[in-house]
């Protein structure tokens, strides 16, 4: 009832631009492009937590793109939705490469038979629960549904599949250097029961409104690695049942030079990370970074 309420408001009462505060607008227009200015690039914080997939990021966190986070998560400006959504979109389609969401990058394997290489699948960072009980809404999940909108406007099939929980309190990250982070956040967050059915159905790409440490985005790759990907694995094994028969049968596909299937999931693995879960390379997208963890800024 609160969000639904905010969302009335935002309508029918004039506001300032919360960006600049240009007056009798919601997003003034010069506002509107800082957070499109330029494509979109990849971003590296330093130190680079273990485990962090590629991200991409929209535009640098300072001056108007910060009002305008802000006032989005922290105030609920819900009318900005729309336009972080898009510049979110934009952040996705740079970390999806040449050819978006049509096919891997290079040197990637293409989805699974589970799954539609055309499409993609936005899986956003959980906030705490107590921070959406506060601000009424959940912040990034709805930049990704906006999102999603503006990648099916421009071509692209997406949806949304909100299957990350935490699975334990964590403290808030303000304040919080880097190594304090990952500590807070390691082993936080997990997949919804059900939720790795979701995942088979297009390329995954984690969306969050910001990066700082990275300690989140790693976070919830590792939880979307833990997830034991069943249908993968029991496609392998039908795959791998049919060939030890094909070759009881005297077929002889060793003498003939058949390589033998490589697969991306190796069952009794020591570590699981979302690459083996998910068969290719899991990309990440959010709206700001800091300015210096731009590469191009690098040396």
């Amino acid at each position: 009832m609160r969000g639904w309420w905010r969302d009335l408001s935002d309508l029918v009462l004039p506001a300032d631009c919360a960006g600049c505060g240009a007056p009798r607008t919601v997003l003034c227009t010069r506002c509107r492009a800082a957070l499109s200015r330029g494509a979109a690039r990849r971003v590296r914080p330093v130190p680079e937590p273990a485990g962090l997939p590629v991200v991409h990021a929209a535009a640098p966190y300072a001056k108007e793109v910060r009002e305008l986070l802000l006032a989005h998560k922290e105030r609920g400006a819900l009318a900005l939705a729309g336009a972080l959504g898009v510049a979110l979109a934009g952040a996705v389609r740079a970390g999806l490469g040449p050819g978006g969401a049509r096919a891997g990058g290079a040197g990637e394997e293409p989805v699974d038979a589970g799954g539609d290489a055309a499409s993609v699948v936005l899986v956003p960072v959980p906030s705490a629960r107590w921070a959406v009980r506060a601000r009424g809404h959940d912040p990034v999940r709805r930049m990704a549904l906006a999102a999603a909108r503006e990648l099916r406007r421009t071509g692209t099939p997406a949806r949304v599949a909100a299957v990350l929980r935490q699975r334990r309190p964590v403290a808030d990250q303000a304040g919080l250097d880097a190594r304090r982070r990952l500590a807070n956040l390691s082993g936080a967050l997990e997949v919804t029961a059900g939720g790795g059915r979701l995942l088979g159905t297009g390329r995954v790409v984690l969306v969050d409104d910001l990066i700082t440490t990275g300690a989140s985005l790693a976070e919830a790759a590792r939880a979307l690695g833990d997830v034991a990907p069943s249908r993968r694995e029991e496609e392998r094994e039908v795959r791998t049942s049919v060939y030890a028969a094909v070759t009881r049968e005297g077929r002889e596909e060793r003498r003939s030079g058949t390589r033998p299937e490589r697969g991306k999931w190796v069952h009794g693995a020591p570590e699981r990370t979302a690459e083996k879960a998910l068969g290719y390379a899991l990309r990440a997208a959010v709206v700001a970074a800091p300015g210096d963890s731009f590469e191009i800024n690098r040396n």
